[in-house]
């Protein structure tokens, strides 16, 4: 099992509206996403734990959502290693376009 990739965006909209924006954002930023495919998510309070799939290799992960903060933790399979990079600054735009100026 490789190492988790861990991505953390800071924001200033405070947990209720960040989980709101996050809720509303999931589905279009997977449909965004021709190669990855969102194949479950549940919350447990400020957690959201989902599981996607991409180029066939499923991969599993959480974002914890704070005050301040959102911090997104994926579990690559091996295969998926080498996108590791691009994964990486893939959830920081996007997080950072969901979590930017507050509406």
């Amino acid at each position: 099992m490789s190492a988790p990739l861990i991505v953390s965006i800071p924001h200033a909209l405070g947990r209720e509206e960040a989980m709101r924006r996050i809720k509303g954002g999931l589905d279009r930023a997977a449909g965004s996403l021709p190669v990855l495919k969102l194949d479950e998510t549940r919350w447990e309070g400020d957690r959201l734990l989902f599981r996607v799939r991409a180029m066939g290799q499923a991969a599993s992960g959480a974002v914890d959502v704070a005050d301040d903060q959102v911090t997104v933790q994926v579990t690559l399979p091996w295969l998926l290693q080498k996108f590791a990079d691009v994964a990486q600054q893939a959830i920081r735009s996007r997080g950072q376009l969901l979590l930017g100026k507050p509406k």
